[in-house]
């Protein structure tokens, strides 16, 4: 089973081809990334050794995006027995952090520049936690590509670069004289060094996970955050752990879609494909009004209850299976009206209710394990607050919370919040596919998107990474953006049934970049496939010709 070839491959409406090797595959953001995860997989390493070094290096290629004071979700599929395994690394908010106490302190909100916007980053335990599990080579050895190019310096990347200048006003004292060394952003092709985070990754290399919860990382951690009055105490850090979660999961047409459960966003996903079902895709266009159509009032109705009642499972009843059930979608599907936008949609009520920025890399090795994996500091440079000496950021995911008691993601001490990072996937017969899409409240929207383009539109991996899309980034309202591939006779028709569209550029990055690795259990072949939304790409494994 594959992918049929594209009508002409000379005369096609994607930029880039699939890579495909029988090697392994590693597809993120920064070429740089991409190549040390290739690396280690030639080292024998295992996809998971290849993620984690991988987001060492993103770490400090990418810093706006992710890096050690995230968190972090990963699914892993295991070729040999055919099990997908979730882990969920995010972390709590501190015990001494509540609504109440901001009240005292006089915030009605979370500033996402508030060190109470910063909660126990979770990223390093999940690395631990994979590692210990799935990994092969030893850990120290994983983070020998990050603390080189830490030491020795990168030349900045092109879209990095643009994230990196126009995103660079929240910086402020440390993190300003980390990010910005000579006053200002470096440029396309200077090369940046953080000899800091060398050390705190040197570290993490050498004393393990205990470097970060209890020892000088988590010391480093904790200093700052008295230093600005934050909550975060030392058992705060020692006591937290990531989980091993069951994936979720839907049939959407003939493939089965798996995702991570709450606290995450990845039930949209799903229950936006199970709305879309309802719907003949496959009969139109992919970039057609009438199929934009479906999607958009889909997401609508999706993300909808995604606010409404997602939060951490370990603190709120949330209707999970009624959100997933196909009956509901269904039921959310008859309010669509195929000739008119609604832009005033309210969450539905499904059983069980009443009862209580990013980075996205995959990864594939030549025996055919996936990784799919995610991992962010939340908003673009995070809180914007740099832990003192070990050049990182800590991230702002505390923001997520509502401040609205009644609320099921209501803040509250121990509690995770609301999550937009994601990981995907999904599988058919002999393929299996770990896809991810990223930029906040886009993912799940951009996931469903990606998912119909393979099921209904029968694209490959790299033309449905790269087929134009829309995200729709406020709730209510009809206003959405949308790229300028879309051709104008579908924009005009959609704005005639009452879509208000932004057009932004044709491969604009308020679309997420992404990736896709996809492995092919008969033929024992994988594929690759990088946005070109993103700086980055598809690197395989080289092949041992040397090594005769």
């Amino acid at each position: 089973m594959s992918f049929p070839a594209l009508a002409s491959a000379q005369d096609r409406a994607q930029a880039r081809s699939m890579v495909i090797t029988r090697r392994g595959i590693v597809a993120t953001a920064q070429p740089l990334a991409s190549q040390a995860g290739a690396q280690i997989l030639a080292r024998g390493g295992s996809a998971v050794d290849a993620a984690i070094a991988t987001n060492a290096v993103l770490s400090l290629v990418e810093p706006m995006m992710n890096g050690p004071g995230g968190d972090l979700f990963a699914l892993i599929w295991d070729s040999k027995t055919g099990k997908l395994t979730g882990i969920n690394a995010s972390g709590w908010a501190p015990k001494g952090l509540s609504i109440d106490y901001l009240k005292k302190q006089g915030l009605s909100s979370l500033p996402s520049t508030s060190i109470h916007s910063v909660t126990v980053p979770g990223c390093v335990d999940g690395w631990e936690k994979l590692h210990k599990r799935f990994g092969r080579l030893p850990w120290r050895d994983l983070f020998i590509p990050a603390i080189y190019y830490a030491e020795n310096g990168f030349p900045v990347s092109e879209l990095i670069q643009w994230d990196w200048e126009n995103s660079s006003s929240k910086l402020e004292g440390a993190a300003r004289q980390l990010y910005m060394p000579n006053g200002h952003a470096p440029k396309v092709g200077e090369v940046f060094r953080n000899p800091q985070l060398a050390h705190a990754l040197h570290l993490i290399a050498e004393l393990g996970v205990q470097a970060f919860y209890s020892g000088p990382v988590g010391e480093a951690i904790l200093e700052t955050s008295r230093k600005l009055g934050g909550t975060m105490t030392a058992d705060d850090l020692r006591e937290f752990q990531s989980e091993w979660v069951q994936p979720i999961s839907t049939e959407y047409r003939d493939w089965k879609v798996y995702q991570l459960p709450p606290n995450g966003q990845g039930a949209g996903t799903i229950e936006m494909l199970n709305i879309m079902e309802n719907f003949p895709l496959g009969n139109y266009a992919q970039d057609s009004a009438d199929a934009l159509h479906v999607e958009i009032e889909a997401q609508k109705l999706a993300y909808m209850d995604l606010k409404r009642y997602i939060a951490d499972p370990r603190q709120a009843s949330i209707p999970l299976a009624g959100l997933l059930s196909k009956p509901y979608a269904k039921q959310r599907a008859d309010l669509i009206n195929r000739e008119k936008a609604n832009c005033d949609v309210e969450p539905g009520i499904p059983a069980e209710a009443g009862h209580g920025n990013t980075t996205y890399l995959s990864v594939v090795d030549k025996d055919g394990n996936i990784v799919s994996f995610i991992q962010s500091i939340s908003d673009i440079f995070g809180s914007g607050i740099a832990v003192n000496g070990m050049g990182f950021l800590l991230h702002d995911r505390g923001g997520a919370f509502s401040l609205d008691p009644t609320h099921p993601n209501a803040l509250a001490p121990r509690k995770r919040p609301f999550h937009t990072i994601i990981p995907g996937f999904m599988e058919r017969g002999n393929l299996h596919i770990g896809f991810g899409i990223m930029r906040g409240s886009n993912q799940a929207q951009a996931q469903a998107q990606l998912v119909s383009n393979i099921a209904d539109h029968k694209m490959n991996i790299q033309a449905a990474l790269e087929a134009p899309r829309f995200n729709k980034h406020e709730l209510s309202g009809c206003d959405l953006w949308m790229e300028a591939r879309v051709p104008q006779s579908a924009r005009d028709e959609l704005t005639k049934r009452g879509h208000h569209l932004i057009v932004v550029g044709d491969f604009s990055g308020y679309m997420g970049g992404g990736q896709v690795v996809m492995h092919d259990s008969a033929a024992k072949v994988n594929y690759g496939a990088s946005s070109p939304r993103k700086d980055g790409a598809a690197i395989p494994e080289p092949d041992p010709y040397f090594n005769k």
